[in-house]
């Protein structure tokens, strides 16, 4: 672990994040930092609140002159997306991030950094920790769970914050302030197989696709990256057809909001077909190379003999899983008409994994309307249903609709233009941030999205702009002294 990030200026801001950094708190895994985060406010003298959920909501009062001023919410969320590559020896139950400095960017050997959102969570920890900033009522509500399923923000209860005002602390480009974001569901495909012995005179292959970005399933997905799981399943599919290829095992993609990076098969040829199976591979991934090549240029399908596996699935089920993962909608699926440049739809096949007689297949849809977020989650649940899965559709959560006219997104514009020489850009982002589940419980709330400049969220090469933060810092700081006044 290097220690060279406390350096770092803001130092306020840094130290919260170093700490952060040392605390286990993967999804659904957050009671660590939940413990932290209650000590820390309690250590400050601060009201602080641990809900039934595990969300922790510290109340800090206004400064002298500034008791008039609206309250502000700043949130953020205490989780962050496990994600490692394969030759990566790392427990994100007990081990600490291994975070340094890269240049102009902090980043994490080997792992996601947690800037996503421990930046988020740092700022708040410094505000309510300082005594030179000017702010009216402060309450820092810290949600779990947010990379998985948003059950904190979905299970806070009403009349537990008191302010009018929320800065939501996540979103992932200096300069921009967010005032939408898509909702989403999730859809979950089963299916049992029947586990038959491996035929005679076959050889035994582990296909490993591998090299791809991934990274995060709303915010990239339309820079045209390769998917594993899609692009392991085409291999499979014409293997099959070619040389009577038979599945034993199947694994891609760890995670729903995350582009699948990687994906591994154990599968078995015929004997006398090796060689052009060999060389069928090949051939299959100069095309797949060539057409990610701009996209994904580090791209690799790697074959290799290994010892022969025990069972292989039923040739019926392997049709039915080739099938449906082929016929499986991936990727953007409309742009939005009213916000330029935007994703409205879009699908992620996030994970298969096929293993002693069970498959199972998770995708995450996400819109930014509603009835288009259902209508694809119920296309994606008849594809597998048409192909003799049990599918259902959970977790939805609602998208959070644009307010061109917020009163705090006219001060905030006025704000950055008059600090740093130019109007930020006002966007709708193309992801499931809390303020859509929030804004349906506080509906009362004006809500506004910032951040520093974050790249590669939910990959291990996720990394934050050191200038940025910076940047973000002094901006909240700006925000909190110029809160409206009530």
């Amino acid at each position: 672990m290097s220690k060279e990030i406390l350096n770092l200026e803001p130092n306020a801001l840094w130290k919260h994040f170093y700490s952060l950094t040392q605390i286990p708190r993967p999804s659904k895994k957050e009671a660590q930092v939940i413990e932290f985060m209650k000590k820390f406010g309690e250590d400050l003298g601060l009201e602080t609140i641990v809900d039934e959920v595990g969300n922790v909501i510290i109340r800090k009062p206004a400064t002298e002159g500034m008791e008039d001023r609206k309250g502000i919410i700043l949130q953020g969320h205490l989780d962050m997306v496990p994600q490692k590559n394969a030759d990566t020896d790392h427990d994100f139950e007990k081990d600490p991030i291994d975070a340094y400095v890269d240049g102009e960017w902090v980043t994490a050997r080997g792992t996601t950094l947690g800037a996503d959102n421990g930046m988020g969570v740092a700022a708040s920890m410094a505000v309510l920790e300082a005594t030179d900033i000017a702010h009216g009522p402060v309450e820092a509500l810290f949600t779990i769970d947010e990379e998985t399923g948003m059950t904190g923000a979905e299970n806070l209860k009403p009349g537990l914050l008191q302010g009018d005002i929320l800065l939501n602390l996540d979103s992932e480009d200096e300069g921009e302030l967010y005032i939408g974001c898509a909702g989403g569901v999730d859809t979950t495909a089963l299916m049992d197989y029947t586990e038959e012995d491996v035929p005679e005179n076959m050889t035994a292959f582990k296909v490993t696709v591998k090299g791809l970005k991934g990274g995060h399933s709303g915010l990239d997905i339309n820079l045209g990256r390769g998917n594993a799981n899609k692009i392991m399943n085409a291999l499979l599919v014409t293997a099959s057809e070619k040389f009577g290829l038979r599945l034993s095992e199947l694994e891609g993609g760890s995670l729903r909001n995350a582009i699948p990076r990687e994906s591994f098969a154990t599968v078995l040829v015929p004997a006398d077909k090796v060689e052009d199976f060999k060389k069928f591979v090949d051939e299959f991934t100069a095309i797949a190379k060539d057409e990610f090549a701009d996209a994904d240029p580090g791209l690799e399908i790697v074959v290799e003999e290994t010892e022969t596996p025990a069972k292989v699935m039923d040739a019926e089920s392997q049709a039915k899983l080739f099938k449906a993962l082929a016929e499986a909608p991936n990727g953007v699926i409309a742009m939005s008409e009213s916000v330029e440049g935007i994703v409205e739809t879009s699908t992620n096949l996030a994970i298969v994994k096929v293993k002693d007689g069970k498959i199972s297949v998770a995708s995450l849809q996400r819109s930014l309307v509603d009835s288009d977020r259902d209508k694809i989650g119920e296309q994606m649940k008849k594809v597998f249903l048409d192909n003799g899965f049990n599918a259902t559709n959970e977790g939805a959560y609602p998208g959070w609709k644009p307010n061109p006219d917020s009163v705090v997104l006219k001060e905030m514009k006025e704000i950055y233009n008059n600090k740093y020489g130019k109007v930020p850009e006002v966007k709708v982002i193309h992801a499931g941030l809390e303020c859509g589940l929030l804004g349906s419980t506080y509906t009362n709330w004006d809500m506004i999205s910032f951040g520093p400049t974050i790249r590669f969220p939910h990959s291990p090469d996720e990394k934050v702009n050191v200038a940025t933060v910076q940047k973000f810092w002094d901006f909240l700081v700006e925000t909190l002294k110029h809160a409206p006044k009530k």
